[in-house]
C-alpha cells in the first residue's frame, strides 16, 4: 500500500463507513444509557489517557456538545488532589492505584454515567477505574479497539480489560497498533482511533438529543464560546449543575 495523503483518506473513510454501519445499534444503547441518566439528573463523566484523553474531550465541554458532562484526566491528581507535577509520568496510566484517588476526586452522584476510552483497553488506571464505576453501580460506556485488545494481555492484576466491565462496548475500528498505512520494513503510519473515536462520540450526542427532543425536553446544549450571546447561554445551562462539571485545564 502506497504511503500518502490520498491512501490515508481512502482507508481513514473505508473505516468511518464500517465503524458507523457495525456500530449503530451499540451507539443507541449507549444513548439510552445517557438520556436516562440525564433524566434522572445525571451527569455523564468522560475519561481517557494518552490519545485517548481527545475522546473525553469531544464529550465534555465542547461546542454543540452536552452541559452536564465532566472531564476526568490524570492531571486531576495535580490540579484537584495536590499532588506534585512530577507524579504525571508516561506510565502512570497503567498504574491501578490511581484510579481510586481519581474516582474521589471526582463530583461523582450515584446516577451519573461513565464513557470511558482506552484504545487497548488494557492499562492498569483504566481497567481499575472501569471496575470502580461499575462497584458503585453507574452505568458505563467504553469506546476502544476490539482487534487491538483482543491481541493484548491486561496489565491489571486482574487480567481483565476495559471491555469486561462495560454495559456497552464500542469498537472504534482502529487495527492493532492503531496505525493503517505500513511502511517498509516495519512500522506503520496514519492512527486512526481518534477520529473514529471522535465520530462514535459525536453519534451519541446526537443520539441522545434526539431522545430528548422527541420526549418534548430541551436538550442542554453548549454553544460556542466564540459566538454572540455564547457566554451567556453556556453560564446559564452549567448553573444548573454547579459543583459537578469542571473544564479543567
Amino acid at each position: 500500500m502506497t504511503v500518502s495523503a490520498d491512501a490515508y483518506l481512502a482507508v481513514v473513510t473505508e473505516t468511518i463507513g464500517r465503524v458507523a454501519a457495525d456500530q449503530r445499534e451499540n451507539v443507541a444503547r449507549a444513548a439510552d444509557l445517557i438520556a436516562a441518566s440525564l433524566r434522572a439528573d445525571g451527569v455523564v463523566h468522560a475519561f481517557g489517557t494518552g490519545h485517548s484523553e481527545a475522546l473525553a474531550m469531544e464529550i465534555a465541554g465542547r461546542a454543540g456538545g452536552l452541559v452536564p458532562t465532566n472531564r476526568i484526566a490524570l492531571r486531576d491528581l495535580v490540579l484537584h488532589g495536590g499532588e506534585p507535577a512530577d507524579v504525571l509520568g508516561p506510565k502512570l496510566e497503567r498504574e491501578p492505584s490511581v484510579a481510586h484517588r481519581l474516582y474521589e476526586l471526582a463530583p461523582v452522584r450515584p446516577q451519573d454515567v461513565f464513557v470511558l476510552a482506552s484504545n487497548s483497553g488494557v492499562n492498569g488506571a483504566m481497567v481499575e477505574f472501569a471496575s470502580i464505576v461499575k462497584e458503585r453501580g453507574h452505568g458505563l460506556v467504553a469506546i476502544t479497539s476490539a482487534q487491538h485488545s483482543a491481541r493484548m494481555t491486561s496489565r491489571h492484576p486482574s487480567g481483565r480489560k476495559l471491555a469486561d466491565f462495560a454495559d456497552v462496548v464500542l469498537d472504534n475500528g482502529a487495527p492493532y497498533g492503531d496505525a493503517t498505512l505500513p511502511l517498509p520494513g516495519g512500522g506503520a503510519v496514519g492512527a486512526v482511533s481518534s477520529i473514529t473515536a471522535a465520530l462514535l462520540a459525536q453519534q451519541i450526542v446526537a443520539e441522545v438529543v434526539a431522545r430528548l427532543l422527541a420526549a418534548g425536553e430541551r436538550p442542554p446544549v453548549y454553544l460556542s464560546a466564540n459566538i454572540t450571546g455564547g457566554d451567556e447561554h453556556n453560564a446559564e445551562l452549567e448553573a444548573r449543575y454547579a459543583g459537578r462539571i469542571r473544564r479543567g485545564a
